[in-house]
């Protein structure tokens, strides 16, 4: 079967990778939208939430639609939110990525998987700054299933992700809580960083903390300048931890070794 694909000039599977994953970018609007609400993700149908009118499939085709509608619903002609683009496109971006990072393999399969949920656990944190269990906890046992089955991959790394990422968040937190006497860490994150380290392993674990303390530092001081909360402001933690593991996935091992080089030589 392998020999099928091998067959096929990377630039062509590159493409139809592409747009395999914007066909599941557009399930993943679904899949934002519905699973914080407790709605299936099956039915019924997609409808404008103006008009509440039911979208025909010729609607609801990835990219193309919202391009030739001008980002606005054929009905009501209220605005369609420029997020749903973006999420398929991305979404197809990572896809194609991870397929010419790792080539046809198995680990490919797990990384198409885990980054359709990241990006569907992102976005759902940025809108109501929680990380569902059914999308960490799932995440945690097919990372877990993945260590075990994958003979690229092997069983050890994968649960000592999960325990050295999920109990250090855990300790950052409780320690917040001990000296603050409020709650500093979300328990979704603590699970995202476990699910994290039983698909990367544990090595990967403190590149991702770093990468994400300082990509949420950024964020997080240019949102203090710009609001009146000051340090209250509260930011999502979970899109920072998703995006360090995707950095990992395509860079971080030469990154780490150029940390490393300049480290050493500067000693």
């Amino acid at each position: 079967m392998a020999e099928v694909f091998y067959a096929v000039p990377q630039q062509v599977m590159a493409v139809f990778i592409f747009i395999f994953g914007v066909l599941w970018g557009s399930f993943s609007n679904v899949v934002i939208y519905r699973c914080p609400k407790g709605e299936s993700i099956v039915h019924p149908r997609s409808a404008c939430p103006k008009c509440n009118t039911q979208l025909k499939w010729y609607d609801n085709i990835p990219l193309l639609s919202w391009l030739f509608l001008l980002g606005k619903c054929r009905y009501c002609s209220v605005s369609i939110s420029i997020r749903y683009f973006i999420v398929e496109f991305l979404t197809g971006l990572l896809f194609m990525g991870v397929f010419l990072k790792v080539g046809v393999s198995w680990t490919l399969i797990e990384y198409l998987i885990f980054s359709w949920a990241l990006v569907v656990a992102s976005f759902i944190d940025l809108d109501h700054m929680i990380l569902p269990d059914k999308i960490t906890l799932t995440g945690i046992v097919l990372g877990l299933a993945g260590g075990a089955l994958n003979p690229e991959r092997s069983f050890v790394p994968s649960i000592l992700g999960v325990l050295v990422g999920g109990g250090f968040l855990w300790a950052i937190a409780y320690i917040y809580y001990v000296i603050r006497k409020e709650d500093g860490m979300g328990g979704g994150d603590i699970k995202l960083l476990a699910w994290i380290g039983a698909v990367l392993g544990w090595s990967a674990i403190p590149f991702v903390i770093l990468v994400s303390s300082l990509l949420g530092t950024l964020v997080g001081v240019s949102l203090l300048i710009k609001s009146k909360e000051g340090l209250k402001t509260v930011i999502p933690f979970g899109p920072y931890l998703a995006m360090a593991a995707v950095i990992y996935i395509f860079w971080g091992q030469e990154l780490a070794h150029w940390y490393l080089n300049i480290f050493i030589s500067g000693v």
